[in-house]
């Protein structure tokens, strides 16, 4: 009479390990998901690693099981909120045909984005600002790849429409890629120029004044230089 087998142990760690795996993704998304709302509730400047610890019944420690640091931290939410974008961004597009007016409907669904949630205005200046090798100093290659990811798949689309508008003669654009991150990086700046809503200009030489300036005033502006630079004015 044989004996039946037992459990093969050689077979069992790696569902162990599975299962290990999935444990950390998840708690990886939901430190993520405290960030992000965070973020959006009190801004980048008031977010601090404990707030986001006691979001998730955690402590300090933990969170830099998970993350290397700060930066990392918060370059992963920027991903999230660049996936969130993307779909916003494709979705005006898609709803019309002609280039120019494709290129305009994602301008003013990036600008719609960032007023909406000028936490991901923050996060993304505050990444620009940052040499590369800063970076890469703190933030690891995965993370690294993912944000690169999603900047990429944001600027997919407006490159897209001024490919298109070069195809169709609409366009005149050397490097469609330079003119899409040109206007990413200008966008950026804008939206925090619309949050601010004040111009700074002179009311006679040497004499500064302010003036006010409002989230439309800088929408049609982006849009109207995107469409300019895009034509070759």
């Amino acid at each position: 009479m044989s004996e039946s087998a037992g459990p093969d142990p050689q077979a069992s760690a790696p569902r162990r390990g599975n299962a290990a795996a999935t444990r950390r993704r998840l708690r990886e998304q939901e430190i993520l998901a405290a960030t992000r709302a965070l973020f959006d509730e009190r801004g980048v400047r008031d977010a601090q690693i404990e707030d986001i610890a006691k979001a998730v019944g955690t402590n300090r420690a933990i969170i830099y099981r998970h993350f290397s640091g700060k930066e990392e931290l918060f370059a992963l939410t920027v991903v999230g909120y660049l996936e969130e974008l993307r779909e916003r961004l494709v979705a005006a597009a898609d709803g019309h045909t002609r280039p120019r007016d494709r290129l305009a409907a994602v301008v003013e669904a990036f600008v719609d984005f960032g007023i909406e949630y000028p936490a991901f205005v923050d996060c993304a200046q505050a990444l620009m600002r940052r040499s590369g090798s800063e970076l890469f100093a703190e933030i690891n290659e995965a993370a690294m790849f993912r944000l690169g990811r999603g900047i990429a798949a944001c600027l997919g689309t407006l490159s897209d429409a001024l490919d298109e508008g070069v195809a169709s003669g609409e366009f005149r654009v050397e490097d469609t890629n330079l003119l899409a991150n040109h206007m990413y990086a200008s966008g950026l700046g804008a939206l925090q120029l619309a949050r601010v809503g004040l111009l700074i200009k002179e009311l006679a030489p040497g004499v500064p004044t302010v003036a006010p300036v409002s989230v439309d005033q800088i929408k049609r502006y982006l849009v109207a230089t995107g469409l300019a630079l895009a034509a070759g004015g």
